[in-house]
């Protein structure tokens, strides 16, 4: 597999990549510096971790930066927000106010325009309750944060992910595809993905079938999805015993993160 390591794309679009690779984190954080050809302003989205010389380089790619914008508060995305945008004399903007710093939060359907730059800001929850991504319609492209990884599929971490939400989100993500306003994706971690269509398909299709396999697995251990209380996804044994049956064939270190989701995914079995 070829190693990601950021660069241009589009006309508008240039990602730097952070020092921080991980199990979650794939290759690192994208920090993704927009900006309209020609023009001295930019937007830097999701400044990443606290790394002089990660920020040392998105500062030499942006210019002068009108805003920070987060995708979602998760500390890999926002870590270094605050800092690179007193550095940079600007905001810190996200849907989350306690993200916000010198800057009102961002509303669905907003246009943050910058330089003759035009970003449409389009809510996604699913991953987190503050997940946001972010149009930039004349590149055909959509910053997706977390809700489209570059290599895999995304965790949704109960109670603050949700997977009926997450299930809307990419329904309306696709509906932008649809729409022909968008042919690329450019995640927040991983390569840029050109298909925009077949992988949200394949999104929907792999969350259906982790679903039927959890249904699956509850039968196997003698339950009735139809049957569950409300408050399931905060026992404190049924999702691990859930896990140990759907993720069998996947390294026990990963078994932490499919417990989290595993827990979105009986939550929304108690709701349907």
């Amino acid at each position: 597999m070829e190693a990601w390591t950021g660069g241009a794309y589009g006309d508008r679009g240039r990602c730097v990549l952070a020092p921080n690779p991980g199990i979650m984190t794939l290759d690192g954080t994208n920090t993704w510096v927009l900006r309209e050809p020609g023009s001295a302003r930019s937007i830097v989205v999701d400044p990443g971790p606290l790394h002089d010389d990660h920020l040392d380089a998105v500062a030499a790619v942006a210019g002068e930066v009108e805003a920070v914008v987060v995708t979602h508060h998760h500390d890999d995305h926002t870590e270094a927000a605050r800092s690179f945008a007193e550095r940079m004399g600007c905001g810190v903007r996200g849907l989350d106010p306690a993200q916000c710093w010198r800057s009102d939060p961002v509303v669905d359907g907003e246009v943050l325009s910058v330089g003759g730059l035009d970003v449409e800001v389009v809510t996604t929850p699913g991953h987190t309750t503050d997940s946001i991504s972010l149009l930039v319609e004349a590149d055909g492209a959509l910053l997706t944060g977390d809700m489209v990884l570059g290599r895999g599929t995304t965790v949704i971490v109960h109670p603050d992910g949700d997977l009926g939400s997450y299930f809307d989100s990419i329904a309306r993500m696709r509906s932008l595809v649809s729409s022909g306003r968008v042919g690329s994706l450019w995640p927040a971690h991983g390569p840029v993905l050109t298909d925009a269509a077949g992988v949200l398909d394949h999104y929907v299709v792999h969350r259906r079938e982790r679903l039927a396999q959890v249904e699956g697995a509850l039968h196997r251990l003698g339950l009735s999805p139809a049957q569950l209380p409300a408050d399931v996804a905060e026992d404190p044994t049924l999702p691990r015993r859930v896990v140990e049956v759907v993720y069998a064939d996947v390294d026990e270190s990963l078994w932490g993160a499919a417990e989290w989701s595993v827990r979105a995914q009986l939550a929304y079995l108690a709701r349907r």
